[in-house]
């Protein structure tokens, strides 16, 4: 028995490496995952895009703004944009699952000229990888030629801001890829840079361009998104 005993008895050291890496792995801190899609937490707000279209026709293929809150809060855009036809679809807090659960109802509908899209900011808030956002913007996009082939897409770089300051490497990588993807596939694709108009010379986001939440912008925020968005607008 003796022999037996030898060959499967383990040497302490070991049987404490082993512990250790065990231990290890169980007290390794997950990636934490997006929270899932809850189409519901929108309804107000796409009733109130009904009510405004039964009381106000929307114009006939517009210029089509849509995504997070970025988009819904840019309360000046008719003024901004005085010769375009634009309509303002954003929504909420969005990330792109809801941007995508709504294509249909929110950009279809509208049968729009032009979408411009802000989207990835709160996804990556909600724990999206740089490499979540891009394959999201990529359905997205793959949405768009199989729906409205013929119309541009025009995606608004995903901006700095001091509340989330920490996430922007993530949200530069983010948009290094998605910018990348589309200069090599420029056809009805076009990146416009919203975000670093948005810094100051420091390099860090400017206070005067940001309200009282330190993530939304102020009129002089939307100032800088109108002036580099402007030549990137179809008539």
């Amino acid at each position: 028995m003796k022999p037996y005993r030898r060959l499967f008895s383990i040497p302490s050291v070991a049987v404490g490496v082993l512990f250790s890496l065990v231990t290890g792995c169980a007290s390794a801190p997950l990636p934490a995952a997006a929270p899932a899609l809850n189409p519901g937490q929108w309804t107000g707000e796409l009733r109130a895009f009904a009510r405004q279209d039964s009381l106000t026709p929307p114009p006939a293929h517009p210029i089509l703004f849509y995504g997070s809150s970025s988009v819904r809060k840019w309360e000046t855009m008719g003024q901004d944009f005085p010769t375009h036809p634009v309509l303002n679809r954003g929504f909420g807090g969005s990330r792109f699952p809801d941007a995508l659960h709504y294509f249909d109802q929110l950009v279809v509908a509208y049968q729009p000229r032009q979408v411009v899209l802000y989207e990835g900011d709160n996804d990556l808030a909600a724990g999206a990888t740089p490499e979540a956002v891009y394959q999201s913007f990529r359905r997205f996009e793959r949405r768009m030629r199989r729906q409205l082939p013929r119309v541009p897409l025009v995606f608004l770089a995903i901006k700095p801001s001091p509340a989330r300051w920490a996430l922007y490497p993530q949200m530069q990588e983010a948009n290094r890829r998605i910018r990348a993807y589309i200069e090599a596939h420029p056809q009805r694709l076009r990146y416009v840079d919203t975000a670093t108009p948005l810094l100051g010379p420091n390099g860090r986001p400017r206070p005067a361009f940001y309200v009282a939440d330190s993530l939304h912008m102020t009129p002089a925020g939307y100032a800088q998104w109108q002036r580099v968005l402007e030549p990137a607008l179809v008539r």
